[in-house]
């Protein structure tokens, strides 16, 4: 399966945030049939929210759809790779895939600074495909972050 589709889905949602001053990260959920059940974007300027990150925002979403917290079946595709607590948040809601667009040296919790989604000591380790439109995502992030810098 290709997912870039998917992947253009996450930087609308990311290029969504700018609008808020947020940091330009986004995020869909796709079900087991590939098709777009959630989305989210970074919110934490937005709502005053310390755990308004584009992943989390997506499965609290994902998880009233299908009713349920388990998300098992379920892809997350995020424009860049999830920190320790989005991490965890994708493991503990036992989402199947993750993939994801722009590594993050700095923060990054799916093989860059930690794995913690491959830990082997968690009793779920989702399938991890990174990379996904890098290009696109990394740009968009050093856009924002070269105009807040100034």
């Amino acid at each position: 399966m290709t997912w870039e589709p998917a992947m253009r889905a996450a930087l609308l949602e990311a290029e969504a945030a700018l609008a808020t001053g947020d940091v330009p990260v986004g995020a869909v959920v796709l079900d087991p049939a590939g098709e777009v059940i959630a989305t989210g974007r970074n919110v934490r300027e937005a709502e005053g929210d310390p755990t308004g990150h584009a992943e989390v925002v997506a499965l609290r979403a994902a998880a009233r759809v299908r009713g349920e917290w388990r998300l098992s079946g379920c892809t997350l595709v995020v424009s860049l790779e999830p920190c320790t607590m989005c991490a965890g948040a994708l493991v503990l809601a036992r989402v199947d895939r993750l993939v994801f667009g722009a590594y993050d040296d700095r923060l990054g919790a799916a093989g860059s600074l930690w794995d913690v989604v491959r830990d082997r000591r968690l009793n779920h380790r989702p399938e991890v495909v990174g990379g996904v439109l890098a290009d696109e995502a990394t740009a968009l992030l050093e856009g924002f972050f070269a105009n807040h810098r100034r």
